[in-house]
């Protein structure tokens, strides 16, 4: 019962650690995308690939904001990734997709990424091309020296209190704020089941 007790405690610290202006920050980005019949585009790998498909059922089935995530076509997502590189990836699914100002790029990611590291490349190559064209963008991550945390209009850093459990945590906290910005009155439009 010590590593329950203390991991349950760890979550509770962090919780309360998280900075409320930058939540209010993301929802602002999230209201005006809809506001403007935008849609957003969730971008994650591993864990985080994972939340940003929960994320669009979300955003889409309650919040009625047009979502999708490159991740969730493993066919397509996998020959980008063979035929056009790792890098590219994302990049080149938004370019298909086309990406233009009213939407929005939210970021899912533990690093947030790092080029000179060859962390998460793509999600680097993505937040510059929004910001080439003008596209909004916010993530959660867990690194506030990472890539999405210094160059995205708004984001969420989870603070890195534990440092034996980074992943862990920063991926739970996404769904949970995830959870948190499409309850929130000004964006829900429709109840849930449950």
């Amino acid at each position: 019962m010590d590593f329950v007790n203390s991991y349950l405690k760890e979550c509770n610290e962090i919780i309360a650690c998280l900075d409320r202006k930058e939540i209010a920050s993301v929802l602002e980005l999230l209201k005006n995308t809809r506001d403007k019949s935008g849609r957003i585009f969730f971008l994650g790998i591993g864990g985080s690939a994972a939340n940003a498909s929960h994320a669009v059922n979300d955003f889409r089935k309650i919040a009625n904001i047009e979502s999708y995530t490159p991740t969730d076509n493993v066919s397509e997502f996998s020959a980008r990734a063979n035929d056009e590189g790792w890098s590219s990836v994302f990049v080149e699914w938004l370019k298909s997709s086309k990406l233009k100002e009213n939407d929005l790029l939210f970021i899912l990611s533990v690093g947030g990424g790092d080029l000179e590291k060859n962390i998460s490349p793509n999600i680097v190559k993505a937040l510059q091309y929004a910001k080439e064209i003008k596209v909004g963008s916010c993530g959660i991550v867990g690194r506030k020296n990472g890539y999405t945390a210094q160059n995205a209009d708004a984001c969420i850093v989870v603070p890195e209190l534990y440092p034996n459990h980074i992943t862990p945590h920063v991926e739970s906290i996404q769904s949970v704020l995830c959870h948190l910005l499409v309850s929130h009155p000004s964006l829900k439009k429709n109840a849930t089941k449950w």
